[in-house]
């Protein structure tokens, strides 16, 4: 399955913030290879999923990241 949906908006990226922190996100991939986005706090980082390009901001949503 191949991603065709546009990128964000590199301004509209820059606003995402860790529904439950705030800090900041950043890019990566889970272990299945699905793209995701992992909070920066120092204690609470937590790993948010990507479908079908919509970043899904939910606290629900949000996973532990394994240190």
């Amino acid at each position: 399955m191949t991603d065709t949906t546009p990128a964000l908006e590199p301004w509209a990226r820059e606003l995402l913030r860790c529904p439950a922190t705030g800090a900041t996100l950043v890019d990566g991939t889970d272990a299945d290879g699905a793209p995701v986005l992992i909070s920066t706090h120092p204690t609470d980082s937590r790993t948010y999923p990507v479908r079908d390009g919509i970043p899904i901001l939910l606290v629900g949503e949000g996973t532990p990241t394994k240190p």
